[in-house]
């Protein structure tokens, strides 16, 4: 039997080979990257990459043939990168993504006018108070109304939920992601208390009906099911929940929604924090129909589309990882009138600024189908 210091000792030998060939072969990647400079061609050569990858899965036994390919693939992208530094070049988004980070406010506004969905009280309106000092706000029924509102100039920023620490991501606003053109310029984490709110002079014991949004019934269904002979009925938000059951006639309804909702509507506190999960928490983007990076940015959000084939989303992945960069959030979603295909959405955290962020954004475009580059931008706790 072999002596195993002797094995390592032979193993560190070939990593030190594989180093040195590794460099090697990044010089004649610049030596190509003259040559492309010379004659004029594109830096990306899809079918060469493709053989490449081919060929050395052959050269291996069937076993390895994955593993060689995924080698070759980063091998590939180093390559790329390397020839994009020797020219001086970079993708078109890259390059915007740069200009905006030159040009962009040195702060995020204390005022603006911002679209939200819902009426006073809602947690998106708490969440906007979060965001910016001072606001002037157009509440909207809907969330794509939101999205058209900074589109079309309406409104500077839409402020919006996207996700819930109990509930999951808000699908709706993910679907509407994939229509509207905005970017994201900062986000917001904002603890969620739900309050059993009735009409002054009423009790937990006279609730019969409650109103709120889905998102809120889900977040307090087992405190909703030891009310006896209770009915839900589902709202656009928790606010237009709390104004119904000021506006109603009956005795016996009640809204899950928040404490300055009671104030607001003149309903009473029958029951404090009502949440099953008391850590919980809602996450709220900030959008706007410009690119602008605020100092700070130190995530991103990105929508992209892989093609149908082994290994097209880990060829995404392994570039996050090769980059030493943090996967935050993996979404996907259906895409409509488009038979089994999805929309993958990714947090990422990587400042704006940093060097691998900019590689990234010189290589998705290579291993997508679709890609979209959403924003970077600061999460307020």
């Amino acid at each position: 039997m072999k002596d195993l210091k002797d094995i390592r000792a032979r193993i560190d030998g070939i990593d030190k080979e594989f180093s040195r060939l590794f460099l090697e072969r990044m010089d004649a990647s610049a030596d190509v990257a003259e040559y492309k400079r010379a004659t004029g061609k594109p830096i990306f050569d899809r079918t060469r990459e493709r053989q490449n990858i081919a060929a050395a899965s052959e050269r291996v036994p069937p076993e390895f043939a994955n593993y060689a390919a995924v080698i070759q693939s980063v091998l590939m992208e180093a390559s790329r990168e390397k020839q994009y530094r020797v020219l001086k070049q970079q993708s078109p988004l890259a390059s915007s993504i740069e200009l905006a980070l030159s040009v962009s406010p040195s702060l995020f506004p204390r005022q603006a006018h911002v679209a939200c969905q819902g009426v006073e009280g809602a947690y998106q309106q708490i969440a906007v108070d979060r965001m910016f000092r001072r606001s002037s706000l157009s509440f909207f029924s809907s969330f794509d109304q939101v999205f058209s509102a900074v589109e079309t100039g309406a409104a500077e920023f839409g402020v919006l939920p996207i996700e819930n620490s109990t509930a999951g991501s808000v699908n709706q606003v993910y679907d509407l992601m994939m229509q509207h053109d905005f970017h994201i310029v900062r986000s917001c984490r904002l603890k969620i208390d739900h309050n059993l709110l009735v009409k002054p002079g009423m009790s937990k014991d006279d609730v019969r009906i409650i109103y709120s949004h889905q998102q809120a019934i889900s977040q307090c269904a087992n405190y909703i099911s030891h009310i006896p002979n209770c009915r839900v009925h589902v709202c656009e938000n928790t606010a237009k929940a709390a104004e119904m059951v000021s506006q109603s006639d009956r005795n016996d309804v009640a809204a899950l929604a928040s404490r300055s909702c009671a104030d607001l509507y003149g309903l009473r506190i029958a029951e404090q924090s009502v949440q099953d999960n008391q850590n919980n928490y809602t996450r709220f983007a900030c959008i706007s129909k410009d690119l602008i990076i605020y100092p700070g940015a130190d995530r991103a959000s990105l929508m992209l589309v892989v093609n149908h084939e082994p290994g097209a989303l880990y060829n995404v992945l392994a570039r996050f990882y090769a980059l030493d960069i943090n996967l935050i959030k993996l979404e996907s979603r259906p895409i409509a009138n488009r038979d089994f295909e999805f929309m993958f959405y990714f947090d990422i955290e990587c400042p704006a600024a940093a060097p691998e962020f900019r590689m990234l954004m010189n290589s998705l475009t290579d291993v997508c189908d679709e890609f979209r580059y959403l924003g970077s931008y600061a999460e307020v706790v």
